[in-house]
């Protein structure tokens, strides 16, 4: 596979190759789908497309068989990849465990674990979160002991994305305790969900759908050669792979998307012609030109000096905000319809209402609760007092 150096075509001419291709080659069928977080069988065809033209792995260095995007043509590459639907594949392996292993890994574990996650040999899922521990991921309690050459894991993780289709967990446990600091004595492992002594069990969201599990461990014996990076040590990792997640959570496009949808059905039952409806419909437009705009200063500032403050957190809070908004209004022209039916009929197409309401539930929670953003605005960026 011919390598090419993309981040030396300007925006443009990276934005126009990469939507063409993508344009071209991702199947009609998986465009715009329903399901926010299909599993793997169900977007197998596209994850190899994708990985054959090497284009899997946006931010990967090429010598992995990544792109090695810089942050302004990474962002090119997910708004196109919204804009012209796309369905998302299972992509922890690909945004959390290469980058984790390309910075901290052994070589042995990037020359072993790499390879897998393009291939789709190793399917992952991230163990954060657990019953007591989600916002407050800090105050996990998953339990790993040092016993010879292997780690005895035992504990529960919740809220696991796409467990169930993973045979892989990258692990969050506590090796130690420090009643002072809780951040300390956190250590990351790579774990298999095949080891003797693991319980996954799907839980359903309210689109019935079993987005999420809980993982439960029991005695699982995990090679201490699948530690990342060092004992007690790995609270910085956990948090370096997730360092531009939350601009991505901000991004306009899931209000975009609502938007559209929003103005098809609309203008299938009249609302245009209801001076109130127009005016409720003004205000959202230039809400979302306003998240346009400040999404573009933060991604001004990756493309300049490639780091955020922490007052990119207001994206967040802003763009699911603005998502309940859109999918509210929505929800109030498509009136009880929606409660019985999973696509209402416009001329332009179905508008999946109830579908796009229940998914602006779960934005504000995920990546980090809209309460948890404002505390980090309150203190680090207000300098208010806890």
């Amino acid at each position: 596979m011919q390598q090419q150096d993309w981040n030396s075509l300007s925006d443009g001419e990276f934005r126009q190759i990469f939507r063409s291709w993508v344009d071209e080659n991702c199947p009609a069928h998986l465009r715009n789908m329903r399901k926010q977080r299909p599993v793997f069988d169900e977007v197998a065809e596209w994850y190899h497309a994708l990985a054959e033209k090497g284009w899997l792995s946006p931010v990967w260095p090429q010598e992995y068989g990544g792109m090695g995007l810089n942050s302004a043509k990474h962002i090119i590459y997910v708004e196109e990849w919204a804009r012209l639907g796309c369905p998302r594949i299972p992509d922890h392996g690909i945004g959390l465990v290469g980058p984790l292993l390309i910075e901290f890994g052994t070589e042995a574990q990037k020359a072993h674990f790499l390879p897998r996650i393009l291939s789709g040999e190793d399917v992952w899922c991230q163990g954060y979160s657990e019953p007591g521990a989600g916002s407050d991921l800090a105050s996990l309690r998953t339990a790993a002991v040092r016993d010879g050459d292997s780690f005895i894991v035992n504990g529960q993780k919740i809220w696991t994305t796409l467990a169930h289709c993973a045979n892989w967990i990258l692990l969050l446990t506590r090796t130690s305790r420090d009643e002072k600091v809780k951040q300390k004595g956190i250590t990351v492992l790579l774990v298999d969900l095949t080891s003797p002594g693991v319980t996954v069990r799907p839980i359903d969201n309210l689109r019935q759908e079993a987005d999420f599990c809980e993982v439960f461990f029991e005695n699982v014996r995990v090679p201490a050669e699948n530690l990342v990076g060092e004992v007690d040590k790995g609270w910085n990792l956990a948090k370096a792979v997730l360092g531009h997640e939350r601009i991505f959570l901000g991004a306009p496009s899931r209000p975009e998307i609502a938007l559209s949808r929003l103005e098809k059905l609309a203008e299938a039952r009249g609302s245009f012609e209801d001076a109130a409806f127009v005016a409720r419909y003004a205000q959202l437009r230039l809400d979302l030109y306003d998240l346009g705009s400040a999404f573009e200063r933060f991604a001004k500032q990756l493309r300049e000096n490639g780091s955020l403050g922490a007052d990119v957190s207001v994206l967040k809070i802003f763009c699911s905000e603005l998502y309940q908004k859109i999918t509210e209004e929505t929800l109030e022209i498509a009136g009880e319809e929606a409660r019985f039916l999973d696509d209402l009929p416009t001329e332009d197409g179905p508008v999946d209402a109830m579908n796009l309401y229940l998914d602006s539930r779960a934005l504000a929670i995920f990546g980090g609760s809209n309460e948890i953003q404002r505390t980090i605005l309150a203190k680090a960026v207000l300098g208010l007092p806890s």
